[in-house]
């Protein structure tokens, strides 16, 4: 997921900050990324906080074999919401991969936080801290790119449904939501979905009534049991799907069962949740499906797996 959220992002020039930034691999994409570009990884400042030393280590280590300068990605053992260690900071790019659902934030002690611009996030879960700790660090043309568990999209818990609601309305930041397949991440089999935050779509943006949705529950392929990897052409069409609809610059249209570009009124009329597969609807079944085909086949298939098992 990290190298779909750099290619749907396009962090070529400026400063890119990485909350939650782990041991670096977000920003070993960004300059991947940038290098294939025939950029100059120079152009972009990296920013980074990591709660876990060991990480934070790690982190300083991968950048440094890469001659990267890692003096802005800063430790310390609070984390974001207590200690923020980039106070100022107003990035051009956010790439983030918070820890999902976290219950114990420390948001009973930060209720009245300058950060909390669309509602005061729940004590229970961090997940509408993070989206705003992220936007309150944005620059005024500054996008995002975050993984959050796929609850976050239709959650109505201890207010979330309304700091969703004024991140689309109020803030209208809103641009584009990926829904990913399930087994994409080591570390956690929740289900998750990317969230893009644009703050340029006030200004230029051909779409800026509209939000994107990409269903991309059924792309990718297993390489193991337990592990799905998209492909470099998932990616590419996922990635260049938004840029067009982004941009205006190449063709988008909506594709049934993949993408749709909604006006908010309509994502209002659904009370403001954001799963993709309300909107972009489901596949066109090809015409010349066969029933009696399709279920022999099937059940040819499923006899070899009993066998196998």
């Amino acid at each position: 997921s990290g190298e779909l959220v750099v290619r749907m992002l396009d962090p070529y020039l400026g400063g890119v900050f990485v909350p939650c930034c782990g041991s670096g691999g977000m920003f070993v994409q960004s300059e991947k990324f940038v290098q294939e570009h025939q950029g100059r990884v120079d152009d972009i400042s990296i920013y980074g906080q990591e709660s876990n030393q060991t990480t934070w280590r790690l982190a300083k280590m991968n950048l440094a074999i890469r001659g990267i300068d890692s003096s802005q990605v800063k430790w310390n053992t609070e984390g974001s919401f207590l200690n923020d260690a980039h106070k100022d900071l107003k990035a051009d790019f956010i790439i983030a991969n918070p820890p999902f659902n976290v219950s114990d934030w420390s948001g009973e002690l930060l209720r009245t936080d300058a950060r909390w611009q669309y509602g005061t996030p729940p004590t229970g879960n961090a997940n509408f801290a993070w989206m705003q700790h992220f936007l309150y660090h944005l620059s005024p043309t500054g996008k995002a790119g975050v993984v959050l568990a796929k609850g976050a999209l239709t959650s109505k818990t201890s207010g979330e449904g309304e700091i969703r609601k004024a991140l689309i309305e109020q803030a209208n930041v809103m641009d584009c939501i990926v829904n990913l397949p399930a087994k994409l991440f080591l570390n956690t089999q929740i289900p998750a979905a990317l969230w893009f935050m644009n703050r340029a779509r006030h200004t230029q943006h051909p779409r800026k009534g509209e939000i994107l949705f990409i269903d991309a529950r059924n792309m990718g392929h297993l390489i193991n049991r337990r592990t799905r990897e998209l492909s470099s052409e998932d990616i590419q069409k996922i990635a260049t799907t938004y840029h067009n609809w982004r941009t205006g610059e190449g063709d988008y249209a909506d594709e049934k069962g993949f993408c749709a570009s909604v006006p908010i009124s309509r994502v209002a009329e659904l009370d403001y949740v954001l799963t993709p597969g309300r909107y972009v609807g489901l596949p066109e079944e090809e015409d010349d499906f066969d029933f009696v085909e399709r279920f022999t086949a099937l059940k040819a298939e499923f006899s070899a797996q009993l066998v196998e098992e």
